[in-house]
């Protein structure tokens, strides 16, 4: 039995053969895909292993150097004179988190109500005008929040508080407090809308307002999202540069005036490998001390972040 096709004619046998090349390649595609997809997540996991060795490798030369005590309790971070210096990483830790916890006090109240309004109040118009807003603040480079911060910000702030110096802890915090309001209205707002209908119309229908169904029913039922992308936002703040570093400033005192300039751990570290350290030195290896300082820290927010969502998780 033959099949024509315009001028040319096909057999029965002719079809199966086409076939089984097509089926053969599929097979092939289908045997290459996983090797690939393997490949890649093996090519990730050996990138991790190898930052977290070099990390490890260059933070024990440190602390041949200098005793793991004086980093650990010393309040002094004086690293440039290599005789008398100090190395406690004190003072940086505090500028951190007294950054980090003026951005929090920023975002995660702008961005739950964000979230609250684009999830329950929002018209589908409202939402598509508001979320790319968002998302254009979450794309801006963080250079030109820092900028932002120096030349707009804390002049703003001075005629507020007199005594507020050009480089301060207020003025980085207030802006990456704004850079992160779309981390967490985006990852909140998820949460909110992956909350069943059924639950909002039960509420409904027992009386509830829209308000008392958005605060006491579809937010606690979206609690293990909404503390994760809480835990995630400060992870992002902690680990946060370019602002810190521009509007900061560079003095590494142990305060927690948020009139005074300070630096974090990550500023301490664009400015040592700008060149003002040679290779070898214990400034040198210093950044790696703090760098794995840097990643214990986003390493436990990571875990509580994950621990937060499964502990609280709910099942419907």
């Amino acid at each position: 039995m033959a099949m024509t096709d315009g001028n040319r004619s096909y057999s029965v046998r002719d079809m199966i053969k086409e076939n089984k090349k097509k089926q053969s390649g599929q097979q092939f595609v289908e045997w290459l895909m996983p090797k690939l997809l393997l490949l890649t997540a093996t090519i990730s996991v050996l990138t991790t292993i190898g930052i977290l060795f070099t990390l490890l490798f260059e933070t024990f030369v440190f602390f041949e150097r200098v005793s793991i005590v004086e980093f650990l309790t010393s309040k002094e971070w004086l690293p440039w004179d290599e005789k008398t210096g100090s190395f406690g990483v004190a003072p940086l830790v505090t500028g951190t988190l007294l950054t980090t916890a003026i951005a929090m006090v920023v975002a995660i109240p702008i961005g739950l109500a964000s979230a609250i309004y684009l999830s329950e109040y929002a018209s589908e118009k409202a939402r598509k005008i508001l979320k790319p807003i968002l998302e254009v603040l979450a794309g801006i480079p963080t250079i030109v929040y820092g900028f932002f911060a120096l030349t707009f910000v804390t002049p703003l702030l001075q005629k507020i508080i007199p005594n507020l110096g050009i480089f301060n802890a207020l003025s980085p915090g207030l802006v990456m407090g704004i850079m992160i309001i779309p981390m967490v209205a985006s990852l909140s707002e998820d949460a909110m809308s992956s909350v069943p209908n059924s639950i909002r119309e039960g509420a409904l229908g027992l009386g509830s307002t829209k308000l008392e169904v958005a605060l006491k029913v579809v937010l606690p039922a979206a609690t293990s999202g909404i503390a994760a992308s809480f835990m995630l936002a400060i992870s992002r703040a902690v680990g946060e540069t370019m602002i810190v570093a521009v509007a900061g400033g560079s003095s590494p005192v142990f305060t927690f005036d948020v009139t005074k300039s300070i630096q974090t751990l990550t500023a301490y570290i664009v400015q040592v490998t700008t060149g003002d350290a040679g290779y070898g030195t214990t400034v040198y290896y210093s950044i790696y001390a703090v760098g794995m300082t840097l990643f214990l820290f986003t390493l436990a927010m990571n875990l509580l972040a994950q621990y937060i969502s499964r502990r609280f998780r709910e099942e419907y």
